[in-house]
């Protein structure tokens, strides 16, 4: 197939949701990273875009980096803003359509209740607010878009908390981690799933949905249900946020309430803990 044929570009295409996207599109889609296309620089990406004819572009490049976030703000906001408003100028000219990856991290964490897509966003860092910022930007630019919000991602590819946990594991513990951060863990396989199979090759319904995997967990959850599932005899600890403190301020509660996404899609989503033995087998194998 030739390149200009290629209908869908997924852009992060070296991150966790870029490498699942892969696995499922094959060679359906063009793939661009930090090391192919420089997306900050709107002249390039125009360029770009206006020598191919792409029906849907899929934003999985983000600076993710949170606590580095803190010093290195304009990094993050070129990365989590710049590129957003550098794909979405076209969007209308060029007729494709944006599914964009934001994040939980928009949120405060003050509630005890699931956040649901129209909840008032009030990030608490740097990476927080320019993913909010890229929010805005596409909405604004480009209202036929999709913007996706998740969290707590992980993946056979890349580095990740469940990495992470397996390789501080090794060392035989105990592992200390903070127990009073609740969120879900997701599988990325399972959004990329959702993005192919449903979107893409479904229907286009745009608009705010919030995806992940279902049930609660803290990062102490999150740790003990990774050493079980490795078979690992390590004992994991709870402590605080305030024992382990970190340049970026992160919100307490980001429970993501899914009727939205379920309703207009029909899908049924698995849960975390089902998930993740999924991918600690391609892990751990």
């Amino acid at each position: 197939m030739n390149t200009n044929d290629k209908k869908i570009l997924v852009t992060g295409a070296g991150g966790q949701l870029g490498s699942e996207l892969r696995c499922v599109l094959g060679d359906r889609a063009e793939y661009v990273g930090r090391d192919t296309l420089d997306l900050t620089d709107t002249k390039t990406v125009h360029d770009y875009l206006r020598a191919h004819d792409f029906r849907y572009v899929v934003n999985a490049a983000a600076y993710t980096a949170v606590d580095r976030a803190e010093e290195e703000k304009s990094e993050c906001a070129a990365a989590n803003v710049t590129i957003v408003e550098n794909l979405a100028a076209l969007a209308d000219e060029l007729d494709f359509r944006i599914i964009h990856i934001s994040t939980d991290y928009v949120f405060d964490g003050h509630t005890s209740r699931p956040y649901t897509e129209v909840d008032k966003p009030e990030p608490l860092s740097v990476y927080g607010t320019t993913k909010r910022r890229g929010e805005t930007s596409l909405l604004g630019l480009a209202p036929d878009s999709m913007i996706i919000r998740t969290g707590w991602l992980y993946s056979s590819f890349g580095s990740n908390f469940v990495k992470t946990m397996l390789r501080l594991a090794k060392s035989g513990g105990p592992l200390r981690i903070v127990a009073d951060q609740v969120g879900t863990p997701t599988y990325a396989a399972d959004l990329a799933a959702f993005i192919v199979d449903k979107v893409i090759d479904g229907h286009w319904n745009p608009g705010i949905y919030n995806f992940s995997n279902e049930g609660v967990a803290s990062w102490y959850d999150f740790a003990v249900a990774v050493v079980e599932e490795a078979g690992m005899d390590v004992e994991v600890l709870p402590i605080a946020t305030v024992d382990y403190p970190t340049a970026a301020t992160r919100p307490a509660f980001t429970i993501l309430d899914k009727t939205k996404v379920r309703a207009a899609y029909g899908i049924d989503i698995p849960h975390w803990r089902k998930s993740l033995r999924r991918c600690m087998k391609l892990i751990t194998n």
